[in-house]
């Protein structure tokens, strides 16, 4: 699902002509990228949304490029969107669909500029693309290429979130046998956990939080690697520190999840993030404020290996993401 492998992916981008007005260009790890315009430095991200909850695709598309440029440091301010479905869609889908996208962006101030709306024969389902921009100061731009050796290596929520709601939505039935049926109630009502605007603007203010990147598709896995690869650092993670709930535990029983799968598994709207020490505490704050846990689970090193301790042994962080959110809602 999703992403192409990095190295692929940075065969694809390799034709993209430099442009000295391009301060950030597409690379591989960056949520966002940033461009020069009329003297202001503008933000931007773009998303794709499906195979999610059609009750809240409209919300989700916004979100999700939305915390992108947060997670830049920057405002979400303006977007654009494409909504485009089967030949078989009814207008009626599309309107339900763009009141959810209008109720999201007014949320967030976030000003709804252009779109392209249509159906398609090549399609087999609903499909949305939002492109979201913000502006900001250089000097604020937090990019995912400066973490730093000894910074500690933050977790806003627990691993999977995403995966495990999503799942509780579409999978009534066995959501409520695996985790019981509050459980799977509750896990249902937290799609808003699905974004990362709010938490990330306030984490941006804090001079001791180094780099963000969103743990989207590819989960934790990817999300790490990535920002060591941006910041040419290693790093070391503690397994027994990474916080991975009970509901997590039981989709990777059920469904006889790898370890390594059970890292990857895609977790939108939580931030990794490479923290200074002595604002460790502040961070915990912010994220307080916000309902939220900072789980700190290991650091950044000097030395560019990348090593996961479990059980008081080190071994080899995963290398590739092997993302199970399809395996998963596809059942």
């Amino acid at each position: 699902m999703g992403k192409l492998p990095n190295k692929e992916l940075k065969e694809l981008l390799s034709c993209i002509k430099k442009d000295s007005r391009v301060i950030i260009p597409p690379m591989v790890g960056y949520d966002s990228g940033v461009h020069l315009f009329d003297g202001k430095y503008i933000v931007v991200a773009s998303d794709p949304c499906t195979g999610v909850p059609e009750e809240w695709l409209g919300w989700l598309l916004i979100n999700y490029a939305a915390s992108d440029v947060a997670l830049s440091g920057a405002k979400p301010e303006f977007c654009t969107i494409n909504l485009l479905g089967p030949k078989s869609t009814k207008l009626v889908t599309f309107k339900k669909i763009m009141k959810q996208i209008c109720n999201a962006a007014s949320e967030l101030d976030l000003a709804i500029v252009r779109g392209h709306t249509g159906t398609y024969d090549g399609l087999s389902d609903l499909l949305g693309v939002a492109t979201v921009y913000g502006s900001i100061h250089l000097e604020n731009l937090i990019t995912p290429s400066n973490a730093k050796a000894g910074d500690l290596i933050l977790c806003t929520k627990p691993l999977g979130l995403e995966t495990i709601t999503n799942f509780s939505l579409t999978n009534k039935v066995l959501a409520q046998k695996l985790f019981g049926a509050e459980q799977q109630k509750s896990l249902a009502n937290q799609v808003r956990l699905q974004t990362c605007v709010r938490e990330a603007l306030q984490l941006a203010e804090n001079a001791g939080v180094h780099a963000m990147h969103d743990a989207t598709e590819g989960g934790f896995v990817a999300a790490l690697n990535e920002l060591a690869e941006a910041s040419r650092v290693g790093f070391k993670v503690d397994w027994a520190r990474i916080p991975i709930s009970r509901e997590a535990l039981a989709l990777q029983d059920h469904f006889r999840l790898t370890d390594d799968q059970l890292l990857a598994v895609s977790s939108t709207g939580t931030i990794l993030a490479a923290v200074y020490t002595q604002a460790a505490q502040k961070v915990k704050t912010v994220l307080s404020e916000n309902r939220l846990i900072g789980f700190f689970v290991g650091e950044f090193t000097e030395n560019k290996e990348r090593i996961l301790i479990k059980q008081g042994k080190e071994a080899a962080f995963p290398s590739v993401a092997d993302d199970p959110y399809t395996v998963v809602l596809s059942r």
